[in-house]
């Protein structure tokens, strides 16, 4: 009964949606007929640029712990023990950089992020990162998520309570939606371009012409025609002079790519493989369609910041509050949150501005300027100030009243 229920097992698992190895033979039958893989997408150009950017925009960011205050405010949690963990080193061999590019790159190909949490004394001491391609899910009969996958020889079978388990788009516990598998098609064609472009060029880029006989040849004729006048007209002979006898004419070609529309159709991939990832176009070097001018691309910019990382950051932010907290640490108003005070910072003339504008009103002191432009404070930073002038309309009568009268004319004469 055992055999038969491992059986099942087994064969249900492989069979899984979300297990990769269930989709990548179907993966691999797209319409432009090449296999799709980790491997293969990211030789695509524009697939490595999106992918780069978005892991190594988010591995940059600062993953900060804070504890909130009873009224609202809210201060750096140094002290916790996951703030070192996961600002600096989530384990033995990797920097919190190489973790979460990691932990990125697998959401933006694969849908779906794991890693393997070890606990000491109920707290976390280490968070390893799980291969996505070689994990399977499914849901146990007690409604735990179990989690199985092998490497290196060895095979692991862990629950929710010991795998970190960040999903992608889709919302599905059992994982995100996959871009390998649903942009294999994109990705296909993309691949299927570079062959056709990269055969051409290895070609020659055309066939530069064609000799043409009045008549046919004999298998003499034609054994002469192919050594003595073909070899000599390889793109290693370009510019060199060739003999023709005996009524022997040549028709240049003239086909080139633009005819076949092979850089139109080229342009379209990079911007179709964006769209899959939500990244501009601008952004990984395609700039034919996008506009020139500063203030354009700035928006982009922030457009790129404001739907495309700000939800990916949510979705790492919400499973590790979720998974790797406590109730009572949650009570308590532990939270984690990415900075992004450094994608947000403007130049200089705007942090000017901004700064200005905050001090100005009271709302920041010119130590905490001073801190975020890494200069030492200063005596009697620390205290909020305002502009005198910017009073309640109150308060501006009783400041009127209490002016001294102005002198009469007797007065000003004397």
């Amino acid at each position: 009964m055992n055999i038969l229920r491992k059986m099942a097992d087994f064969f249900a698992m492989r069979l899984s949606p979300r297990d990769p190895n269930g989709w990548y033979p179907g993966g691999a039958l797209t319409d432009a007929g090449e296999t799709v893989s980790a491997e293969t997408v990211l030789g695509i150009s524009s697939v490595w640029a999106c992918v780069n950017l978005i892991a190594g925009t988010i591995s940059s960011l600062p993953l900060m712990v804070y504890r909130t205050a009873a009224d609202g405010s809210r201060a750096v949690a140094s002290d916790h023990p996951l703030y070192r963990l996961l600002h600096d080193s989530p384990n033995f061999d990797q920097t919190a950089v190489d973790f979460w590019d990691f932990v990125a790159a697998s959401i933006e190909l694969w849908g779906n992020a794991y890693a393997k949490v070890e606990r000491s004394g109920g707290r976390v001491v280490a968070v390893a990162p799980i291969n996505p391609a070689l994990v399977t899910v499914r849901r146990k009969a007690n409604g735990d998520l179990e989690y199985r996958w092998t490497d290196d020889g060895r095979s692991f079978v862990e629950t929710d309570k010991t795998v970190l388990h960040i999903r992608g788009p889709g919302g599905n516990p059992l994982g995100g939606m996959s871009t390998l598998h649903n942009a294999r098609n994109t990705f296909a064609l993309a691949r299927a371009q570079d062959k056709a472009a990269g055969a051409i060029f290895k070609n020659g880029l055309r066939p530069s012409g064609a000799l043409k006989f009045k008549a046919w040849l004999t298998p003499e004729q034609r054994a002469i025609a192919d050594k003595e006048l073909i070899d000599k007209i390889g793109a290693g002979n370009t510019g060199k002079p060739i003999r023709l006898e005996g009524d022997t004419d040549w028709v240049p070609f003239t086909i080139n790519p633009d005819d076949a529309q092979m850089l139109e159709s080229r342009t379209f991939s990079v911007e179709e493989i964006c769209r899959f990832f939500g990244v501009p176009p601008f952004m990984v070097g395609q700039t034919t369609k996008s506009t020139s001018w500063g203030t354009g691309l700035e928006q982009q910019t922030l457009g790129f910041l404001k739907f495309t990382l700000r939800r990916r950051l949510k979705r790492i932010e919400q499973a590790l509050e979720k998974q790797l907290l406590t109730p009572l640490e949650r009570a308590q108003g532990i939270i984690i949150e990415f900075n992004l005070e450094g994608l947000l910072r403007a130049d200089s003339a705007g942090r000017a501005t901004f700064y200005q504008q905050m001090t100005t009103i009271g709302a920041m002191t010119i130590n905490e300027v001073r801190r975020l432009e890494n200069l030492p404070p200063v005596d009697g930073g620390d205290v909020p100030r305002m502009q005198m002038q910017n009073v309640p309309i109150t308060e501006a009568g009783k400041q009127q009243e209490a002016l001294p009268a102005p002198a009469d004319d007797e007065d000003e004469e004397q």
